[in-house]
This record gives structure tokens, sequence and C-alpha cells, in this order.
């Protein structure tokens, strides 16, 4: 019998994997196709957290991920036996970790959250009388202290990407562009970065603000995420004039080098069985993990439907 196999790519990943894939999104919309998804085998075109955030929503699926070396910055800068020390130290808080994170790390959460639910489901918390520990995004969890006059304690890891872009590239790239200018941005960025958006928000939020942009068709809209999500934007709106933000002058090349370690090739393998399997999940692990990430999908589909 053959078995059924299903594709997923982030929205980071290049053009040509995206066209192999059944499903294209973020990590909330891909979380939620997991959970669902019909499927022997599940191929993740993303990196290995999600990988095994699909394993754990799917235990029943095969789960591989193209390349053993898709990693995240956010995960291997979180030492998992700190943070069990750090949310130890804080016994009355409630331990909201984005889905950003290794599945140890979502064991020791209450809360998942994604950058299109955080803002939501933290205010929820605040709403119910709760305290927040945030991680392990410290400029996610900046710009929502900030935002909102939270005083959530914060884990210190980022986002190697989104960390680069730069308010000093940023005012000389405005500058130099004529007409109207906006700025969209993901919460992963600087705070000095996403105090000067005119959007903030998830990759879906920022292509789904493209989409619907109604302003002068010459106005320059620069992007504060991976250059991934130009391609999608491009193709929702060819007509604007769509520009990734600089890192440094004259620089527009902000990649994540293990988005793109999902190669057509590497893809391809992963279809026919190959690659990195997330069989080493014990079943206890998954259980701990599943938890909050189930408790962000009820928030979601009540909230979102």
């Amino acid at each position: 019998m053959t078995k059924r196999v299903v594709t997923l790519a982030h929205y980071y990943t290049q053009p040509e994997i995206q066209q192999m894939a059944d499903k294209v999104g973020d990590s909330l919309e891909l979380s939620l196709y997991a959970k669902e998804a019909n499927a022997d085998i599940i191929v993740f075109a993303g990196v290995r957290f999600m990988a095994e955030t699909a394993k754990i929503l799917n235990p029943q699926a095969e789960v591989i991920l193209p390349d053993a070396g898709s990693t995240c910055s956010l995960v291997t800068q979180t030492d998992v036996t700190a943070l069990k020390a750090w949310r130890e130290s804080h016994p009355d808080h409630v331990h909201v970790s984005y889905i950003n994170s290794s599945a140890e790390h979502k064991a020791l959460s209450d809360w998942i959250v994604t950058s299109r639910n955080v803002d939501d489901i933290i205010a929820h918390l605040y709403a119910e009388g709760k305290k927040v520990i945030f991680s392990p995004d410290r400029n996610m969890g900046g710009y929502l202290n900030d935002q909102y006059g939270y005083d959530m304690p914060l884990w210190s890891a980022v986002c190697e990407v989104h960390d680069k872009f730069n308010e000093a590239a940023l005012d000389e790239a405005f500058a130099a562009a004529s007409g109207e200018k906006y700025l969209i941005a993901h919460p992963e960025s600087p705070l000095p970065v996403l105090k000067k958006a005119d959007y903030v928000g998830s990759t879906s939020g920022m292509l789904n603000w493209v989409k619907a942009f109604k302003g002068d068709s010459k106005a320059v809209i620069f992007v504060a995420t991976e250059d991934g999500i130009l391609y999608n934007m491009g193709l929702a709106r060819p007509d604007l004039d769509l520009r990734q933000a600089p890192i440094y002058a004259g620089c527009q090349c902000n990649s994540c080098p293990y988005m793109k370690m999902n190669t057509i090739e590497a893809v391809k393998r992963a279809q026919q069985g190959e690659g990195l399997r997330i069989d080493y999940l014990s079943s206890a692990q998954m259980d701990a993990a599943r938890v909050p990430i189930e408790r962000m999908l009820d928030f979601s589909q009540r909230y979102y439907a």
C-alpha cells in the first residue's frame, strides 16, 4: 500500500520548495495543518523545531526534516537546564514560550504562542490577573513590554536573522527612497526598528497587510523579515515596490541559513523517506510539550475561526 506523503513548507523557504509543497504557511498555519493532516509521512521543509511540533501534534505520522542541520538560533542560544532553573525562580508566573523553541523547551512551558497570536494570548493572561515570564525571544518580549506596559521577565535569545535589522541603516534607506515609505516588521526584530514600523506582525500578517495595501502604488514598502516572504508578497502584489529592510548601509540580503538548507534535492530525498526522522522524542516529552501547544491551538481556533 502506497504511503501518503504530505509536504509542508514555511514561507521562508525558497520559491521552488514552496511549489513542491501541499501546504505553505507560517508557524501557526502549519501547526494546525500538521495536526489534522491525513498523512503517513510528513515532510517538513522548515527547521527542526517545526518538524518536532508536527510530530508532537501528529505522533502517528512519520515526520522527516530534509536537512538535520536546519536548526534555529533561538533554540541553540537556549540552555534547557538554565531555562528550567529560570522558570523555577518565578514559581508564581505563567511561562509563555514562543513556538521557535525545542520540544524540551515546550515541555517546560504553560503556553506556546506564535507571532500571530502572542499579543492576544498574553493580553488574555493579564486580563485573568496572571503574571507572565516570556521566552526565548527577548526582542519579541521587549516589544510587548514596551507596547503594553507589561513587566514580563524575559529570556535572552534572539533570531540571528531578524536581530540584524538596523535602525541607522533603515533611516538611511528611508532618506534615499522618494515618495511614500512604509515599514512592516516581524516582532523578532530589534525594538528601535519595531518602533518605526507602520505594522508589526507575523509572517502571514505582513503578507495580508501587503495584499490589502491601498496606498500609492509608487510607495516603497520596506519589509523587516526573512527574504523568503518577498516572493509571496510579489506574487500577491506585483504592482508594489517591495524591498527587504537593510541590515547595514546598502544591504538587502538577509536570509535564514537554516531555512535555505531545504534544497530541492533534500526535499525530494525526504519525500522518498530520507532525511532526519523525528523519532528521538519520548512519549513523555511529547505528552508534556503537547499540553501548551494544544492550549494555544484551542485558543486560536476559538478566537480566529
